[in-house]
């Protein structure tokens, strides 16, 4: 539903005002409904259906941490299907850091599954997301899907709908998850789940996916899920399945049951990993099918139970025109369930100042209404209809120009800005043109000039694989005529290291506390790491921290000497097994239980491998235990 409220934010986005802003965006590492730590995404549009905008909350898998859904394209669901996306990071976790699923008491007042609940009814009370209470959805990967699945048994009357990407079934063991099949009656442990909860199964939804390719959880579980929660729902399946496809050769087979209730997908050419379609990629992340994430929105969308789903009306045809000192607007605006009841335009003037017209529909849709005197000025104009029950339809936006248009002149730039990611550049910013024959906005690299994507007063380009160290860009907006204005943005890239494995941890840049985690997702290949602040010190870690070192002191850190010393003398401090990486110790005894030593002062370090000491050194030869003094 399109309010006023949007309406004007739409305008102000139109005019370049910068006071709002309009893009979704992730609020990283929030402590929420009983998590320490979940990543927010909302989105700059709202749900189709319903009231206001959707909720899914991803539960990630076992030793894959939250920051691998940064790169997973849930921001495309999100902003399509008006979604907010949490991804929370489980607080009682067990085995290799997975939600507990197969362990611990099922109930709505115990551990994660309390959490969830919570954290859904904190975010859909957090008024300024707007999120629709019928709207609320939960997903997860393996563990986190079979979690994913129990939450939903246990609150049907919080989640409208699931979905389950190899997940083992719910109620199996732990060792189910990576042997033989587990057979499990899916139905009716839900049923028990849900308890005194359970007429609301009635009207949830779910759907089931797994990767083709997946050697890891047994593929039995995926049709014994599906046909478990039909059961369960009372739905008998439609015959054959449909290919469904995005873009190049990424595809997925689904299978559907009665009235849209549950759906079962095979991701072409995916293993254990979440689908998240072309360009997707992280631990335990693909990108060889389908984007999981779009799917469910536009599963739950089409086939939620719980909300209204009437639309408001289509504008069609909409033409504006000036006859004087007015602006003339025309059109035909059609409502499927009901009828119109009017349509307004408002016309906002450059100095943001505006005025309002409305009128009614002809019996055919048709409508004809114009503006209050106005002006000389460039307008910008927004046509909205209102149905029978106050629900708005689309907007259309438009400009028309009151009386003679300005002397040529060049383009206006403004709010510029870069943001790095690894080696990646996003430059964003506001183009204005008041004679209104824009023709371009190009952004120069080093090496490679390209045009960028223009929505109305706003643009934006990036440039991947740029070098390290200090880079530029210029960014130049052309009008038709030839004028054109120009400005240089200077920002620095990060390459960081890349080695393999063994190379990073020889290196002091990792050890072997993660090393599970980095060889499942690197094996012996080649890759980056950088260097981000961790408190006062620093650690090493890939684009999505799934593989991280240690934190230590950062690279060519050093602590000056008092007052007016001779040396340069510097502190480490960090894991034993680093410090001799580095050659300021040495160890001895046993490999299984070495005994560390300072090199130079031969002084004795507590702890074994990964006893955290600190060293100092005056001449970088000779180290001894402690600071600089």
């Amino acid at each position: 539903m399109i309010t006023k409220k949007d309406i004007l934010l739409a305008l102000a986005l139109w005019l370049g005002l910068g006071a709002v802003a309009y893009a979704g965006s992730w609020s990283k590492n929030q402590s929420l409904g009983g998590f320490n730590k979940v990543h927010i995404y909302t989105p700059d549009s709202q749900s189709s259906i319903g009231d206001g905008r959707g909720l899914l909350l991803v539960l990630h898998g076992c030793t894959q941490a939250i920051d691998a859904y940064l790169t997973a394209n849930l921001e495309d669901a999100a902003e399509e299907f008006g979604l907010v996306i949490a991804v929370p990071d489980a607080m009682n976790k067990a085995g290799f850091s997975c939600w507990s699923y197969w362990s611990g008491t099922k109930s709505r007042s115990s551990g994660d599954y309390k959490n969830l609940i919570n954290l859904a009814q904190a975010l859909v009370a957090d008024t300024s997301r707007h999120i629709d209470a019928n709207q609320v959805y939960i997903a997860g990967l393996s563990s986190g899907a079979s979690f994913a699945n129990t939450t939903a048994c246990l609150a049907p009357d919080v989640f409208a709908g699931m979905g389950i990407s190899a997940g083992p079934s719910i109620g199996t063991s732990s060792s189910g998850a990576l042997g033989p099949c587990e057979s499990a009656d899916v139905a009716s442990r839900c049923s028990q789940y849900a308890g005194s909860y359970q007429s609301y199964l009635g009207s949830q939804i779910a759907s089931i996916a797994q990767g083709d390719s997946d050697s890891t959880v047994n593929l039995c579980y995926n049709s014994q899920n599906a046909e478990g929660m039909a059961a369960l729902y009372g739905v008998s399946p439609l015959p054959g399945s449909t290919l469904i496809s995005e873009g190049s050769g990424h595809s997925a087979e689904q299978s559907l049951w009665r009235d849209g209730r549950v759906s079962m997908l095979w991701f072409n050419n995916v293993d254990h990993a979440w689908s998240g379609g072309e360009g997707a990629s992280g631990s335990y992340i693909n990108g060889a099918s389908i984007n999981y994430a779009r799917y469910l929105g536009r599963y739950f969308m089409e086939n939620n139970k719980r909300v209204s789903r009437n639309q408001g009306p289509v504008l069609s045809n909409v033409a504006l025109g000036v006859n004087g000192d007015r602006i003339l607007v025309t059109g035909k605006a059609v409502d499927a369930e009901g009828s119109v009841a009017a349509v307004s335009a408002r016309f906002v003037a450059s100095n943001g100042s505006e005025q309002s017209a409305s009128a009614t529909v002809a019996a055919d849709g048709s409508f004809s209404l114009q503006s209050p005197a106005l002006a000389n000025d460039l307008y910008q104009v927004a046509v909205l209809a209102t149905d029978d029950e106050g629900l708005d339809g689309n907007l259309y936006q438009g400009s028309a120009r009151v009386g003679p248009a300005p002397p040529a002149s060049a383009p206006v730039l403004s709010n510029l800005n870069v943001a790095v990611s690894g080696q990646c550049a996003l430059v964003t910013g506001t183009v204005v043109d008041v004679n209104e024959d824009l023709s371009a906005v190009t952004l120069a690299f080093a090496g490679a000039t390209q045009n960028a994507d223009i929505s109305a007063s706003q643009f934006s380009g990036q440039r991947c694989n740029l070098p390290g160290g200090s880079n530029s860009v210029t960014v130049t907006a052309t009008d038709a005529g030839g004028l054109s204005t120009s400005q240089v943005l200077d920002f620095a890239i990060d390459a960081g290291q890349t080695a393999t494995l063994d190379g990073h941890i020889s290196a002091g840049r990792l050890d072997y506390t993660n090393y599970a985690n980095c060889y499942l997702e690197y094996g012996t290949a080649s890759f980056t790491l950088r260097e981000v602040t961790s408190g006062e010190q620093c650690r090493w870690q890939d684009d999505d921290a799934s593989c991280q070192g240690p934190v230590q002191a950062c690279s060519g850190s050093s602590t000056p000497p008092p007052d007016e010393g001779d040396g340069d003398c510097q502190t480490f401090t960090t894991n034993n097994y680093s410090q001799k990486v580095a050659g300021r110790a040495y160890s001895t005894g046993n490999p299984l239980a070495p005994d560390y030593f300072a090199t130079g002062s031969d002084q004795p370090m507590a702890g074994s491998t990964w006893g955290v000491n600190t060293l100092h050194s005056d001449d970088g030869q000779s180290w001894y235990l402690g600071s600089c003094d």
